[in-house]
């Protein structure tokens, strides 16, 4: 493939990778821990601005992506547009006994090196180069747009944002319920069940009814 199809409108193509990224892509990553299970995580993905440049993500803190990262050295990105799957990463533990989800649409088994570190507060932020080993696309399908999946998407954020002391949690609040009432109106029935377990998790709305 030329450069200019592998930098184009879709954005980057890197080497090695089973899609283009563009900006900050979201991403599942599942790492083995120390109990030999997969654990599963939210990972953004930074693309680069040439198709030869490393991806590079960040992790926050000490979490489960961070330490795995560091012990064993990479882990299983994947790509999903189930909105379930994305919630469950994000905002619950979840382990799984395979490293590929039922959900992935396309998957790549990546080396992760730390390249850099800084701190905001008490919080670490590592940044790391991720370098392909083996991908596959399991599935294709015709992209379609829909408001209730990227507010599913957003609120996940927003979610995992709360009782941070860098971020005001009466805006949060305010978020999740704009992103609530999207998700009723636009959403179907993954969307909304996705919107049910962000619910679950965090007990926003009884935080919200008490404002």
């Amino acid at each position: 493939m030329s450069d200019a199809g592998r930098r184009g409108r879709d954005g980057v193509a890197p080497d090695g990778w089973p899609v283009a990224l563009r900006g900050v892509t979201e991403s599942v990553v599942t790492t083995l821990g120390p109990n030999d299970r997969w654990n599963v995580a939210a990972l953004g993905l930074h693309a680069p601005d040439e198709p030869e440049d490393s991806v590079t993500a960040r992790t926050y803190g000490r979490t489960r992506t961070w330490r795995n990262f560091s012990e064993r050295g990479g882990g299983v990105v994947q790509f999903t547009v189930d909105p379930r799957t994305f919630v469950d990463a994000a905002l619950t533990v979840r382990e799984a006994d395979d490293p590929v989800l039922p959900s992935a649409d396309a998957w790549v088994e990546v080396e992760a090196e730390a390249v850099a570190a800084e701190s905001e507060g008490d919080t670490t932020i590592r940044t790391w180069e991720l370098s392909p080993v083996e991908s596959a696309v399991v599935s294709e399908r015709v992209p379609t747009v829909n408001r209730g999946f990227g507010a599913v998407v957003d609120a996940t954020v927003a979610a995992s944002r709360l009782d941070v002391p860098a971020f005001d949690t009466d805006e949060l609040l305010d978020r999740l319920r704009y992103f609530a009432d999207v998700v009723e109106r636009c959403g179907g029935p993954a969307e909304r069940e996705a919107f049910a377990r962000i619910d679950e998790a965090t007990g926003w709305r009884e935080r919200a009814g008490n404002e």
